[in-house]
């Protein structure tokens, strides 16, 4: 069950620090994922163990990231996105500590775990967002936050590169534990929090089986390769995973206060947008594991760059760069053709770039190319996804929305790590015992992303355009209940003292200052689009509306001749009354 309530005193309409210090914490919490990529291959001898065990320090972050982003996102919804913010942030300190102190295998592992953890912020921070900041900055700062996962990542390569080349390689937790601190100092003073509320318990069985299902299905995606792709285990744990998370499913179906909102996830909005995350997640994760190694490989092999550690991560650098400038770009494209066509653009741009990467490779000028056009496409990618989610789901459930769209990329990003691994490791060539990547699985690497976006594409044309997704913003009646002049001539007061008994919707309607709006009308419809109740605000600004069974309704309000504005909500049934105020931004109260 869901309550929204929409206290307009409580936003800052400027929107003050709240996108950069948010994005921050977003590049913040991106970094940890790419952290050790320029000391991975060192990683057995700094840590004294066989190469398949030192994987377990990459593969753990990002099974943490996966199965934290949901619940995060669900606990968020309904105790406080900022709350949970800081939290995850405070988990990442821990963890980064936790690693700065230790060249213990498994201590490390649990140093790790932690700090993928964090993962979970980023779907809180478009949520604050949404919930914080005025429409005519709100698209622009969501694509900042949601492509804030690959600048992080790409400004994370460089930086960790010269850190390793001239520190202790234990510095990048002490950096990392550094920033995340900061990071909560600058929200704390910065980031007000969120008064959108869901109402119920956390599902803490939903959260369990999500979690088992999550491991289930990403440990053998992660150990494939290693494990053989048609091992008893491998195969044992995807059918596992197929199992835990079908008995998940069904049980979720029967909940009121489910973990994750099955029947708004099957939605073709919501659905159709995370299938294309998946694809985005694979193309983006592939330029990451494709460039760094070409440009670090010997010039002796033929086709190797033969650059440092150092300059290798400034030669993908520009890829974060360009998707953190193509921001405002998105904004503009979006409001002129709506972000289904931006994330169909972007996807295009993706292709194009490694389509022509496919003859790019022979110099290190050409993968600054393909990371700026890369870039610039998986950035409007990212910005789309959120405005995609947000526009698709009640505003009380866009944390766990948009921790489940997060996860969608997590899968990609983990699938994409998987496939180009065991490609690269199969067409590998052995030199003096050591196995060196070929320039043709760079080649049908790169041919797999520009595949995998292409599909995405085809995901994308399924979406519901940018008129059908405004009409269905805007409730419009099929059949009505009731006459409306009959509603418009009846004494507020009348109507209230008529519904109060009844179990319902209740709360006031006010005006962006938090004024009470008397006799503003107030229409409550169902699921189908049909009028099932309305009334008129009382001198208070008090609304009561009764409604017929539970279930999902929208609340549409008009008054001072604006409107109709909407606003989703669910009902459980019975007696109890859902509280929700109803925002007029910019309504002179009658």
């Amino acid at each position: 069950m869901t309550r929204t309530t929409t206290d307009p005193r409580t936003r800052r309409p400027g929107g003050g620090g709240i996108v950069p210090v948010l994005a921050f914490a977003g590049i913040v919490v991106a970094v940890m994922q790419t952290l050790l990529v320029p000391v991975i291959k060192d990683l057995p001898e700094l840590l004294g163990t066989s190469p398949s065990n030192a994987t377990w320090v990459m593969t753990s972050t990002l099974l943490a990231g996966a199965v934290s982003t949901p619940i995060m996102g669900r606990l968020g919804d309904l105790y406080g996105k900022r709350r949970m913010l800081i939290a995850s942030l405070a988990v990442m300190v821990v963890g980064s500590l936790i690693a700065g102190f230790t060249s213990e295998l498994l201590v490390m592992i649990v140093g790790r775990a932690l700090q993928g953890f964090a993962m979970g912020a980023i779907p809180l921070g478009i949520g604050l967002m949404r919930d914080g900041l005025p429409r005519e900055k709100l698209g622009s700062a969501m694509a900042l936050m949601s492509s804030s996962i690959g600048v992080g990542g790409g400004l994370a390569l460089p930086v960790a590169a010269l850190v390793a080349q001239h520190t202790n390689w234990h510095a990048l937790f002490f950096g990392s534990a550094g920033l995340g601190a900061l990071s909560i100092l600058l929200t704390l003073v910065f980031v007000p929090e969120s008064p959108m509320r869901a109402v119920g318990t956390f599902d803490v069985w939903g959260a369990l089986g999500l979690s088992a299902g999550l491991v289930l299905f990403l440990l053998p995606i992660t150990k494939g390769s290693d494990w053989g792709w048609t091992s008893g285990t491998t195969l044992g744990l995807f059918g596992a995973a197929a199992a835990v998370l079908l008995l998940w499913g069904l049980m979720e179906l029967r909940l009121k206060a489910p973990l994750v909102d099955l029947r708004t996830t099957a939605r073709p909005a919501v659905l159709f947008t995370n299938l294309a995350s998946i694809m985005v997640g694979v193309a983006f994760y592939a330029v990451s594991l494709v460039l760094p190694q070409l440009l670090q490989l010997p010039t002796s092999t033929g086709y190797g760059l033969g650059q440092s550690m150092v300059v290798a991560g400034l030669c993908v650098a520009p890829l974060g760069l360009t998707m953190m400038f193509t921001a405002p770009v998105y904004a503009r494209i979006s409001a002129k053709y709506g972000p289904k066509v931006t994330l169909m653009i972007g996807m295009l741009i993706i292709a194009v770039g490694y389509g022509a990467g496919l003859g790019l490779m022979s110099a290190a000028w050409q993968t600054i190319v393909i990371a700026v056009v890369l870039g610039a496409g998986i950035g409007l990618a990212y910005s789309s996804l959120p405005a995609l989610i947000i526009g698709a789901v009640p505003a009380s459930e866009t944390g766990a929305a948009n921790g489940l769209n997060t996860l969608m990329r997590s899968i990609g990003t983990s699938v994409s790590s998987a496939v180009i691994g065991m490609v690269l490791a199969n067409t590998a060539n052995q030199v003096g015992g050591v196995a060196v990547p070929t320039m043709h699985g760079f080649r049908v690497s790169f041919l797999i992303a520009t595949g995998a976006v292409l599909l995405g594409l085809v995901f994308a044309a399924f979406l519901p355009g940018r008129r059908a997704a405004v009409n269905a913003e805007k409730p419009h009646l099929v059949a009505s209940s009731e006459d409306a002049e009959f509603v418009e001539a009846t004494s507020p007061e009348l109507v209230r003292a008529d519904q109060t008994a009844q179990a319902g919707f209740r709360g006031r309607v006010l005006t962006a200052d938090g004024v009470p709006v008397a006799r503003a009308k107030v229409t409550l419809i169902d699921r189908r689009g049909r009028q099932a109740g309305a009334t008129l605000s009382a001198e208070g600004g008090d609304y009561v509306l009764a409604v017929p069974s539970e279930g999902a309704y929208v609340l549409a309000v008009t008054a001072g001749g604006h409107g109709p504005l909407a606003s989703g909500a669910s009902h459980p049934g019975g007696a109890r009354a859902v509280e929700m105020d109803l925002a007029l931004p910019s309504v002179v109260p009658a």
